[in-house]
């Protein structure tokens, strides 16, 4: 029986599992069903299996009856904040929560693919970790390196696999460099001095000088940072006040700066120095204190070559079509540049969009959702590039 037979037969479990995970969401560091489902899998299937990494995490090792490299292959499992206004019969069954970004089929297609890869124990040289990550929205891929997820045995390589609705279904995009942004998640707190709008000469206005950061910052990534170095500063999150004559003692401001090349120090661009330049510069102007405190900080996401071209005539495989492995790069932010970070890595982006079946949305929307005939696909680009790799 060949791969693409094996997981043919393996289809209805597939699915059955991604609707499991979609009907039943968790937020970041309280997937404690999905992890509990998950260490159950893998231990049926006779693997190693360690729990409660970075709180919730699992991870399943399977080793080969020969020595050889340690290929790590992650999925996600967290879900998000989000009220799914979709109406079929596995919706999500917890108010206000969803699987709007496709982890629920990440976590299905790496279960379902070390099934098949437990098959080829015998076969393989080395081993394979099966890592099932928490909270990968806000960056617990750091969390899980600190407590060892890369060691015992040491990890020489590693995959990771997004579906993704922007790219059409059966096509996989597989590219070198930089392929996900690196992130800051920031809140800014403008400390003013409040009092009555008739009289602002007495106060010091955090709105104002909200309003003039938030348009400062922009030459930033207009003015100062070469524009072939792709930077974007966003406020996404602003709140002030409590009455139409009342100036407010405080501005919080929340948003995003999102870079696509690393950001070392030696890195001329450096946008985070610069976004404090500004902010302390702004307030200073205005007479205004701050505060900036980062809630999610996370390097790009970036590819090997090597690993890419493993990865790309793994896609060939399981293709047969040139034409449908596309380059792909976004600035959305993706806590893998951890690991690529660490070891040599590829991340790839598996097409699931399909108009008609309704699988267009952008991921987080309330309607988001995922063209199941494209969870085969990472089923078999996990089990081919695992062995592929270990040859």
């Amino acid at each position: 029986m060949d791969i693409k037979e094996k997981v043919l037969n393996l289809e209805d479990e597939l699915i059955r599992l991604r609707r499991d995970f979609h009907k039943h969401p968790e937020l970041g560091f309280k997937e404690f069903r999905t992890a509990k489902k998950v260490a159950g899998y893998l231990e049926d299937l006779g693997l190693e299996v360690e729990t409660n990494i970075a709180k919730t995490g699992v991870v399943g090792i399977l080793r080969g009856n020969k020595p050889g490299k340690t290929l790590m292959l992650r999925a996600d499992m967290d879900a998000l904040p989000i009220q799914e206004q979709n109406d079929f019969t596995y919706k999500s069954a917890v108010p206000g929560l969803m699987h709007a970004c496709g982890h629920d089929g990440h976590t299905a297609m790496l279960l379902v693919a070390a099934k098949i890869l437990s098959e080829y124990k015998d076969q393989i040289k080395g081993n394979i970790k099966f890592v099932f990550q928490p909270n990968e929205e806000t960056a617990a891929a750091k969390m899980m390196i600190d407590e060892g997820v890369l060691e015992d045995p040491d990890v020489d390589g590693a995959f990771g696999i997004h579906l993704w609705t922007p790219i059409e279904s059966g096509k996989i995009a597989i590219s070198e460099g930089a392929v996900m942004g690196g992130l800051y998640e920031f809140e800014v707190d403008i400390k003013g001095k409040g009092g009555h709008t008739s009289a602002p000469q007495q106060a010091v206005d955090p709105i104002l000088t909200a309003s003039d950061l938030i348009q400062t910052v922009q030459s930033i990534q207009t003015r100062e940072i070469d524009p072939l170095k792709p930077t974007t500063i966003m406020f996404g999150e602003v709140k002030a006040g409590t009455a139409t004559n009342i100036i407010p003692e405080e501005a919080e401001l929340r948003g995003t700066i999102r870079y696509l090349y690393r950001d070392i120090e030696e890195n001329p661009a450096q946008p985070k120095k610069r976004f404090e330049r500004i902010v302390e510069n702004v307030c200073n102007t205005h007479n205004a204190d701050y505060d900036i405190e980062y809630i999610v900080e996370s390097p790009p996401v970036y590819n090997n070559s090597e690993m890419v071209k493993k990865a790309q005539e793994t896609a060939l495989e399981v293709l047969d079509d040139r034409d449908k492995i596309v380059d792909y790069t976004n600035l959305a932010g993706e806590d893998f540049g951890e690991f690529s970070d660490a070891v040599p890595s590829t991340f790839y982006f598996i097409g699931t969009g399909n108009k008609e079946k309704g699988t267009d949305y952008a991921h987080h929307h309330p309607k988001f959702d995922i063209d199941e005939d494209t969870l085969k696909t990472g089923v078999e680009m996990h089990v081919r590039s695992a062995l592929n790799y270990l040859k």
